[in-house]
C-alpha cells in the first residue's frame, strides 16, 4: 500500500533545564504525526480508497455460483388408457437431487467498467491529497500551539521578572520607611504594585498551562502533561520570494490539487454516463447436475433418471431507448464538470489574494519586529537609568514604575511580533504547498 509518510530528521534530542522536558519542534512534530487523531483517521480513509481500487472491486473479474438442491414427493395417482384399463398407485414417493457451477463474465458493458475503475483510482489518488491536506493543517496548527507556548513562556518570564523587581524596590521602601527617608505612601504604593504583579504572574502561569494543554491535543498525547519547555529561538527564512511563493502556490497547493483531481473524476463521470448508450454483452457457462428417483413407477415413467451436462452461451443486450435518462446523466455530468471549472477560476483567484495578503503580513510582521527589538533596547536603557536614579532618590517610584511597565510592555510586544512573522512565514509555506518540504 501506498504510504503517504515523510521521514522527520530530529536534530535536537531531549534535555532537562530546571527538572523539565525542552520539547523541540522537530520533536514535537514527530510525536503529532504519529499521534494526531486526525491523521489517524485519514489513514484509515486511505486504506478503505485503496481497497477500492484493488481488482476485485473493478468489475473486470468473472462471477461464479454453485447451486444445489434436492426435492421429496408423496403423490397418488389414477391413470386411464385408452382401451379403458386403470392403473392406480397410491403414496408413491419420488425424490429429486440437483447440482450446478455457473461461470458468468460481461465481455462489453459500453466501457463503463473501464472508467469506473479509472475514476476510482482517480479517488484515491484525491484521498491522498486530502490526507496532506490533514497532516499540512494539523503541521500548521502545531506551529501556531507550540509559539503561543512559546510566547507565553517568556511572557511568564518577564512577568516573574516584573515581580521580582516589584520586591526588591518594596524591601527597598520598607527599609528607607524605617530609616525616616521616604514616607508610608511609598511603601504602600510599592505593595500594590506587588500585588498586582503577583496577580499578572498568576495569570501568565494559568494562560502557558493552558496553551501546554492545547499543544497537548494536537500532539495526541493526554492534555495534563504540563512539566515541559519548548524551544523560544526562532529562526526565520531567508529566501523567501513573492513571486516564487506564488508559483509554487499555483502548482502544489493541496487545495488547488484537490480541485484539479476532482476536474478528473468528473470527466470519468461524463464518460460513465454516456456508456449508456452502448450495448452490453455477456458470457456464460454451466455444469449441471440432476437426477430423479422413482420408487414405484407409474405408466411410463422411469424408475431413475439422471442428466448431467455443459451449457454455454453469449447475451447481447441494447437499451435502445431509455426514456431519456442516459441523455439527462449526460448533461448533468457536463454542467458539474462545467461548475467545477468555474469554482477553479474562484479559487485560483481567492489563492492568489491570499498569497498577496500573506506576503503583505509577513513584511510587515518582519519590519514591526525590527522596530521592537529597538524599542525593547531603548526601554532597558531607560529602565537601567531610571533605576539608578531611584537608586539616588532622584526620582520618584511613580517615575520607576512607569519604565518599569513601559519595559515590561516592550518586551511582551517583542515576543509577540516574534512569534507572529514566524507563523506568518509559516503560513506563506503552507498556502504555496511548501511546508512538508520545510
Amino acid at each position: 500500500m501506498k504510504k503517504f509518510s515523510f521521514v522527520i530528521s530530529l536534530f535536537c534530542s531531549v534535555f532537562l533545564v530546571n527538572g523539565q522536558e525542552i520539547l523541540s519542534i522537530d520533536n514535537a512534530l514527530q510525536i503529532a504525526l504519529e499521534n494526531n487523531y486526525d491523521i489517524k483517521v485519514i489513514e484509515k480513509d486511505l486504506e478503505i480508497a485503496e481497497n477500492n481500487t484493488s481488482v476485485y472491486n473493478s468489475g473486470y473479474l468473472p462471477t461464479a455460483s454453485v447451486t444445489s438442491g434436492a426435492g421429496y414427493n408423496n403423490n397418488s395417482s389414477l391413470l386411464e388408457t385408452a382401451d379403458g384399463t386403470k392403473i392406480e398407485a397410491h403414496n408413491v414417493v419420488s425424490t429429486n437431487y440437483n447440482a450446478s457451477l455457473g461461470v458468468n463474465y460481461v465481455l462489453f458493458d459500453g466501457l463503463n467498467r473501464k472508467y469506473s475503475y479509472k475514476r476510482l483510482k482517480e479517488v484515491y489518488n484525491l484521498t491522498e491529497l486530502q490526507a496532506r491536506q490533514v497532516i499540512e493543517g494539523t503541521m500548521l496548527s502545531l506551529y501556531l500551539a507550540y509559539f503561543e507556548v512559546a510566547r507565553l513562556s517568556e511572557n511568564e518570564n518577564n512577568q516573574k521578572q516584573t515581580l521580582d523587581i516589584s520586591k526588591r524596590r518594596l524591601l527597598r521602601a520598607e527599609y528607607a520607611s524605617s530609616y525616616g527617608q521616604n514616607t508610608k505612601l511609598d511603601v504602600l504604593n510599592a505593595e500594590v504594585d506587588v500585588n498586582n504583579d503577583s496577580i499578572n504572574y498568576l495569570d501568565s502561569q494559568r494562560q502557558l498551562t493552558n496553551a501546554k494543554r492545547n499543544l497537548n491535543v494536537v500532539l495526541g498525547r493526554e492534555a495534563d502533561i504540563t512539566s515541559f519547555n519548548v524551544d523560544t529561538d526562532v529562526q526565520y527564512a531567508i529566501d523567501l520570494n513573492l513571486q516564487v511563493l506564488l508559483q509554487n502556490a499555483l502548482d502544489n497547493n493541496v487545495l488547488l490539487l484537490q480541485v484539479n483531481k476532482g476536474l478528473e473524476i468528473s470527466d470519468y463521470d461524463v464518460s460513465i454516463s454516456k456508456s449508456g448508450w452502448m450495448p452490453t454483452v455477456s458470457a456464460n457457462g454451466s455444469y449441471g447436475w440432476n437426477k430423479n428417483i422413482n420408487d414405484e413407477p407409474v405408466g411410463f415413467s422411469f424408475a431413475n433418471s439422471q442428466q448431467y451436462g455443459l451449457n454455454a452461451g453469449v447475451s447481447l443486450g441494447w437499451n435502445i431507448f431509455d426514456g431519456g435518462r442516459t441523455k439527462t446523466n449526460v448533461q448533468n455530468a457536463k454542467i458539474a464538470m462545467d461548475a467545477q471549472e468555474i469554482e477553479k477560476e474562484q479559487f485560483t483567484q481567492e489563492l492568489t489574494r491570499d498569497v498577496y495578503n500573506a506576503w503583505e503580513f509577513y513584511q510587515n510582521a518582519l519590519f514591526k519586529l525590527q522596530v521592537q527589538e529597538t524599542n525593547v533596547q531603548t526601554n532597558q536603557r531607560n529602565f537601567e537609568r531610571t533605576n539608578e536614579q531611584y537608586k539616588l532618590g532622584q526620582i520618584s517610584s511613580i517615575d520607576f514604575r512607569l519604565a518599569q511597565v513601559n519595559l515590561l510592555n516592550a518586551e511582551r510586544d517583542l515576543s509577540q511580533s516574534k512569534y507572529d512573522a514566524k507563523n506568518a512565514e509559516y503560513q506563506l509555506l503552507y498556502l504555496a504547498g511548501e511546508l512538508l518540504n520545510n
